[in-house]
């Protein structure tokens, strides 16, 4: 697939309907990915003529995070596309909407805390790995979710790597409703659609007043998940949890 396919966005009135479309991959994201994500929400951020992005994934799932086989791509040292597009969502500043279906793990998770509002399909399986793979957060997502559903919910879901539900997802406040699969995406374009007949500039300024105050947290907590995750990734937890993976085997982290 080439830049163009590989993330779809097309403006419908005013919404800009951003589609992860790597189906067969389950829209797990590589890098080319990342520069598309990142030039998408940068150009959408200065287009007068998109009001509001529709962030959703093609096929039976929307993400199932970071493609592991393209991670080692960029060149040590430089930022990895991940970072650059990561900022571009967190400093989009007008409504970002989600329609969620399917597997949502990884990054496919944590970019949705940065999303204004989320909507599941009854056949979301969410999951937040990190502790399964011996790493941390990132996405700013070890601030943003208890900031979203509060500390405790937060904890209780990063400590488990628990698989999450549209129930418990909707429960626990990451989701602002369940909708049938077969009606996720019209609903939440009839959403996306209500808020796109507003003047852009009053959504920006809505926006702002909305987020402006968490940016100097997310910040940090990008700083600091980025640490962890330099003295996480490689590590012997690190090594066992994707050579489990790999051998189909639970890991053992006990002989560590």
């Amino acid at each position: 697939a080439g830049m163009t396919d590989i993330i779809l966005s097309e403006n419908r009135d005013g919404v800009l309907v951003v589609t992860f479309n790597r189906p067969e991959k389950r829209n797990a994201i590589n890098t080319e990915m990342w520069v598309t994500l990142r030039e998408t929400f940068r150009n959408a951020a200065e287009d007068n003529e998109v009001n509001c992005i529709l962030l959703c994934g093609a096929g039976e799932s929307f993400c199932a995070g970071v493609d592991l086989a393209s991670f080692g791509e960029a060149d040590a040292g430089e930022e990895h596309p991940f970072e650059s597009a990561a900022r571009a969502v967190v400093e989009f500043d007008k409504p970002l909407v989600a329609a969620v279906q399917g597997v949502a793990v990884g990054g496919g998770a944590t970019v949705l805390f940065h999303a204004d509002i989320v909507y599941v399909g009854e056949s979301l399986r969410m999951r937040l790995p990190f502790a399964s793979l011996g790493l941390v957060p990132e996405w700013g997502s070890s601030y943003m979710l208890q900031a979203n559903i509060g500390a405790q919910r937060a904890a209780e879901l990063f400590y488990t790597a628990e698989w999450i539900d549209a129930d418990k997802a909707h429960n626990v406040g990451i989701a602002a409703d369940i909708l049938p699969d077969a009606d996720l995406f019209d609903h939440a374009m009839a959403k996306a659609r209500e808020i796109a007949q507003w003047p852009v500039n009053s959504l920006r300024e809505i926006k702002r007043s909305l987020r402006l105050h968490h940016l100097d947290s997310i910040d940090a907590a990008i700083k600091a998940e980025q640490a962890g995750m330099e003295r996480q990734a490689g590590s012997p937890e690190n090594i066992e949890a994707i050579t489990a993976f790999m051998e189909k085997r639970q890991p053992d982290f006990r002989k560590l």
